[in-house]
């Protein structure tokens, strides 16, 4: 027994179903199995003692009994208690005569298919115990007849047996199936893995010869974060029309999408949080089919081949636990299908060339079955023909399905690529996101601790390479990049850095050119003269492809060049080098289809450069060499046909800027003047204001812009311009008067405000904001190593009523001064006793960002968190406390102590917020939040429920939990929260709709405007959400619901034709003034240019009943009508007569706005000085009167 138990190899194919039958097989010989199982191929040949034919007939019956143990098992997901009755049932079905002999149909050489129907009938007419459904007779019998082939081929005593037209027809047959039968040496795949993927391939990069033999892939691996696309892909639609136009044409795009739509799309993209790359990848049970997409140099290869690397570097007793890492490149596989070298992905892995090591089809496939795989598709993109693309979709499709237990990821560049069909097979799509500022630091660090062993040498060359990152926007976004970034190592290695941009880029640009070996292409082409093409030459034709492409009509912001615009460039240049330019320009063309170089192929016949930086580079540097080398062009055409032309679009920006770095700073000098000089927007009308700048020694042309200009036009773009230009300066002493005049400008700019009225939370405070910040924060970099500029910004942090520029200063001293012995206590100061509650939040901030480890710090971070009286301030103190404190033992205790105990709702929401976000791995953390669902305060239980669904989302018990409080909470405001929070983290449950539909008729008004924004704000696209919201707009019996709905119509719906007439009917019928004053705010902010809308506003400032409703009227009028002549004598009217009376201190007098709204603009009417003394004297309103007198004060 044990001698036909060894000979069938029963000791490799142990198994709860195999082994018995086995056994007793083996105790009878198997010799009558053997004649039934050869009847029709061997009939009249006698068995003899241990005949071949018993040996094959025993392993191919093993074959067929460990195939059923693995549906079992594999597919059909039983226990062993479960398949252990199925053993004397699949004994008596394979000891039927007519089952043996299809089993030995197998061992026929011209069987290609075996009977599975008559297989299946068989088991249910001998009334065997009843299969599980999803057993797939199909699957088996089709790898047992590939299995018993194998066998056949094998056994050359059986072959024996036959003449020799069979032994023929049996090698051609199993050679067709099989090929050269490889092993399944997993440690010999490791080793391949290792080989292939486990270096950094520098050397096309370093052209020094510098070896990185030892710079392993998987030390240098930076995780990217992604964010995942649940709709289109947002970046392909910001592509030219034209483009995109083609893109669909060749099936490479789907439908188009409205504008409006996208937007969303867009919003919803980019307010979903980052996530790590590796934390998608380990998460089997939600990401079993992932697509990673991103940008040539990105990352996508280099994150597939970490991951084989993660395996290949694990010992082999762990390797036999974890999933096999199949790594396809798309493009060497369809090559070698195209060429019949395999019809599938297992045979790829079995016998074709481009596979790193051959792994045996057979066995893998029984591992593929199992689920112990992870297959990796790399590359969909680099499949350039659409047709065949779909073809290797539907292929991943059909694998998907063939082995479902396995993940798969797939790699695909964006453009050109459609997520549809994926999608459909429950594929999630992540974009990978540049490499941000940890990251690059990480890679730095990592770079030179594993390429220098010189201490004093590493030290020196990561500095200055932190410092290029640090000191240049455009270098920091090419260092996200993480191809660029190790382009910008190696320079960086090799020779000193360059100080300016542009050089930098032209050492980067060498380097990619250097990869683009065009010689090496034009001597493989027998059809060409072989000539020499140098770098300087393919420089020169990418200046006239950087310059076709922005004189096109899309200009700098498309990146796209079409492939008969790039030949005829080619081809022009060429002529004067080669024989044959267009067939040599067609060949370099070509390259660049099968792979990156600086131009890359992008689909629907356009290329591009590999980062729109080299785009820019390339169209400035052929700017400066028409000026310089060429003298195509003048300085004062450099002026007005360059700089005055594009200075106001910001896709040109870097190219003006880099244009600035390469000329001689006199001529940068001439151009700065010149911007300073062109549409400068300053708002000035004292003759202070004109002194000022004639005192800087400003032009006086530079003053008449400074007078009379519309406001609205005013963006300062040019001055901000200029500081950028003069930054590209490397010596600015040069054109020192130039550099004095622009400070000036600046320094006017830290006190800008705008000359009308308005308030601390509409976009012109923001503006303002960002004009005195940006203007700060110029002076502090040019000017860093002027010694007048430290005491500017500490003057400038401590002293004033401008908290803008204040918190700028701030900002800047941290920023440029931080080792300065006074600026730790100056924050220590302004943190704890500024009057100013925004600039002790900032300085709180910087505080415990820049000082974690100063003694004071933690201190006053809970002195602020518990006692500040801004709330802000409070909010502000526990944020940073729980994220730069994490680690201490004291800080996850204070939050619980806050989230319990502190008065204010909005702290302890603060509090539940930073509790979870912070510590969500902490074990007592959900149980915790949990326990706080079930308190009597509902203010309590409002602060868990955004913690829960937005941090906890994938607890099984989290949207059981929310549904229950939406359903049965007898607190509307916790309703509410969880109406919310339903919509934006579980939109996509069949429940989620459908409750937020009933809330929004509920009986409590909070519940119902609630469900009736979140209804307006998530499904927009619902076909019953628009006309419920116009009913409730008009017909809600409360006020505020009318209001609210309304507000959320002319947000999401204001194209819709009903809207304004709705919003004028409310407006001049509703009796209730929350809604009227909704519909003033409405109509002033989407409706300004119907004509009806300045009557109505009019209407509602002088003479409705309610004062709120006049403010709004008031302030509405001021910010979109002010350039109405009209509007003085009412704005006069208001600020004497409105009939406001104080009853609360934080009330909203009209006439105190009205008087405001007339001081900025009107300073000087003689109206307004009679108007100021009135009120300082009569007004009945104390506030009125001291705004009065501090103005008049101003006035002498």
């Amino acid at each position: 027994m044990l001698d036909w138990l060894l000979i069938w190899g029963v000791t490799q194919g142990v198994g709860v179903l195999v082994t018995p039958i086995l056994q007793d097989l083996a105790k009878e010989g198997a010799k009558d199995f053997a004649k039934d199982f050869f009847k029709d191929s061997l009939k009249h040949v006698l068995l003899r003692e241990k005949d071949p034919r018993q040996v094959a007939a025993g392993k191919a019956i093993k074959e067929f009994l460990q195939l059923v143990q693995q549906q079992l098992k594999i597919r059909c997901k039983l226990p062993e208690n479960e398949i252990k009755p199925y053993i004397q049932e699949v004994k008596r079905f394979i000891s039927d005569k007519s089952v043996k002999s299809i089993l030995g149909k197998a061992f026929e050489i011209d069987c290609d298919s075996l009977d599975a129907t008559t297989l299946k009938n068989t088991w249910n007419s001998l009334q065997l115990k009843p299969l599980p459904n999803n057993f797939n007779w199909d699957a088996i019998i089709n790898q047992y007849l590939m299995n018993v082939q194998e066998i056949l081929f094998d056994s050359k005593d059986l072959r024996d047996l036959l003449d020799s037209q069979n032994i023929e027809k049996i090698e051609k047959s199993t050679q067709e199936i099989a090929g050269i039968i490889p092993d399944f040496d997993l440690l010999g795949y490791q080793e391949a893995i290792k080989e292939t993927y486990g270096n950094l391939k520098l050397e096309s990069l370093d052209t020094t010869g510098y070896a990185y033999n030892e710079l392993k892939l998987w030390r240098m691996f930076i995780a990217q974060n992604v964010r995942e696309v649940h709709q289109v892909l947002p970046q392909i639609y910001e592509l030219p029309k034209e483009h995109l136009n083609r893109l669909r044409e060749s099936n490479q795009l789907e439908a188009e999408v409205a504008i409006q739509e996208l937007e969303r799309y867009k919003q919803s993209y980019f307010e979903q949080a980052t996530r790590p790359v590796l934390d998608i990848i380990n998460d089997k049970q939600n990401y079993k089919y992932v697509v990673i997409l991103g940008d040539p140099g990105s990352g996508k290869s280099t994150l597939l081949q970490f991951l084989a690397l993660n395996w290949a570097e694990s010992p082999i007793d762990n390797v036999i636990s974890q999933p096999i890492p199949l790594l396809i490149e798309l493009r060497t596989y369809m090559r070698r299908r195209e060429d019949n070298e395999c019809h599938d992905f297992i045979e790829f892995f079995h016998k074709c060339s481009g596979s790193i090591y051959h792994l045996n089809q057979h066995k893998l496939h029984e591992q593929l079955l199992a689920g112990n795989a992870l297959v990796m598709f790399d590359g969909l993109d680099e499949v350039f023909d659409p047709g065949k693309r779909e073809d290797v979709i539907t292929d991943i499709h059909r694998f998907t399905n063939k082995y479902p237990q396995v993940r798969v990821i797939v790699t695909s560049r964006v453009i050109g690529y459609k997520t549809q069909r994926l999608r459909d097979t429950e594929f999630h799509h992540f974009m990978l996101q540049d490499l941000d500022a940890e990251q690059i630091q990480d890679f730095i660090n990592r770079w030179h601790e594993l390429n220098f062993n010189n201490e004093a040498d590493k030290l020196r060359k990561k500095e200055r390479l932190q410092g290029a990152v640090a000191n240049s926007k455009s270098i920091k976004e090419l260092a996200g990049n993480p191809l660029l970034l190790t382009m910008m190592a190696i320079l960086n290695r090799n020779q000193e850095l360059p100080k300016d941009r542009p050089e930098l880029y032209h050492q980067a640009s060498r380097l990619l050119l250097h990869q683009w070996d065009v010689e090496r292409a034009l001597i493989e082409d027998i059809r060409l003269d072989p000539k020499t093409i140098d770098y300087k030459d393919k420089q020169a034709m990418l200046r006239q492809v950087a310059y076709s492409m922005q004189a096109n009509q899309k200009g700098l912001t498309g990146n796209l060049i079409t492939a008969s615009d790039l030949e005829t460039i080619l081809t022009d240049y060429l002529k004067t080098i080669v024989d044959k330019p267009r067939e040599a320009a067609r060949v370099m063309i070509n390259q660049l289809r099968t792979r990156n170089f600086i131009l890359c192929f992008v689909g629907a016949d356009y290329y591009a450069f590999v980062h729109r930086t080299f785009l820019e580079y390339f169209c400035a540097w052929e700017f400066v060499w028409q000026f310089e080398k060429e003298r195509s062009i003048s300085i004062e055409q450099l002026k007005t046909d360059v700089f005055a032309k594009h200075w106001q679009d910001e896709s040109w920006n870097e190219v003006l800027r880099l244009i600035a770095g390469m000329l001689e700073p006199k001529f940068t000098g001439e151009i700065i003047d010149y911007i300073m000089t062109t549409n400068i927007l300053h708002y000035v009308e004292e003759e202070q204001g004109i002194n000022f700048f004639l005192e800087a020694g400003v032009d006086r042309r530079i003053i008449n812009y400074l007078i009379n200009k519309n406001e609205k036009e005013e963006q300062f773009i040019n001055i901000f311009l200029a500081a950028e230009l003069l930054g590209e300066v490397r010596n600015y002493h040069i054109i020192k008067s130039t550099a004095h005049k622009l400070l000036e400008m600046l320094k006017y700019l830290t006190q800008y405000d705008i000359s009308y009225y308005y308030e601390t939370y509409d976009k012109e405070a923001k503006f303002v904001d960002r004009v005195r910040s940006n203007a700060v924060t110029q002076i502090a970099t040019l000017w860093q190593d002027d010694p007048n500029t430290l005491s500017w910004l500490k003057q400038s942090a401590t002293v004033g009523n401008n908290s803008d520029m204040r918190i700028a200063a701030v900002q800047e001293l941290i920023q440029k001064f931080k080792d300065d012995l006074d600026t730790v206590s100056i924050l220590k100061q302004l943190a704890t006793s500024d009057d100013d509650g925004n600039v002790r939040r900032a300085a709180m901030r910087k505080l415990a960002q820049d000082f974690q480890e100063d003694p004071d710090t933690l201190p006053i971070l809970k002195k602020l968190a518990i006692s500040d009286v801004n709330l802000n301030v409070r909010r502000a103190a526990m944020r940073e406390l729980a994220r730069n404190f994490k680690d201490n033992p004291e800080t996850l205790l204070f939050l619980k102590q806050l989230i319990t105990s502190d008065k204010s709702f909005l702290t302890r929401r603060t509090a539940v917020e930073e509790l979870a976000r912070n510590f969500k791995d902490d074990p007592e953390t959900l149980l915790f939040l949990k326990q706080l669902i079930t308190s009597d305060n509902g203010n309590v239980r409002c602060t868990v429920v955004q913690a829960l669904a937005k941090h906890f989302k994938d607890d099984t018990s989290t949207l059981p939990i929310l549904k229950k409080l939406a359903n049965c909470d007898d607190d509307a405001n916790v309703q509410g929260e969880v109406v919310d929070a339903l919509a934006w983290n579980f939109k996509d449950d069949p429940d989620t709709l459908q409750i937020i539909k009933q809330l929004a008729t509920s009986e409590d008004r909070n519940v119902r405007f609630q469900a009736a924004q979140t209804l307006a704000n998530y499904f927009q696209d619902d076909p019953n959400t628009l006309p419920f919201l116009k009913e409730m707009a008009t017909l809600d019996d409360d006020a505020n619901v009318r209001s609210v709905v309304l507000a959320r119509l002319v947000d999401n719906f204001k194209d819709d034709p009903d809207i304004l007439p709705i919003f004028k009917q409310l407006a001049t019928s509703d009796d209730h003034w929350n809604v009227r004053c909704a519909a003033a705010q409405g109509l002033a902010d989407n409706f300004k240019e119907d004509p009806d809308t300045l009557t109505i506003l009019k209407q509602f400032a002088t003479s409705d009943d309610d004062e709120t409703v006049r403010y709004t009227a008031i302030r509405g009028l001021a910010k979109y009508f002010k350039t109405n002549p009209d509007l003085f004598e009412l704005f006069y009217k208001c600020a004497m007569n409105d009939t406001f009376e104080r009853k609360e201190e934080w009330g909203k007098n009209p006439r105190l706005l009205a008087l405001k709204i007339i001081i900025k603009p009107y300073p000087n009417h003689p109206q307004t000085l009679r108007l100021l003394h009135d009120r300082a004297e009569n007004d009945p309103d104390e506030q009125v009167r001291e705004f009065a007198k501090q103005e008049l004060a101003k006035l002498n």
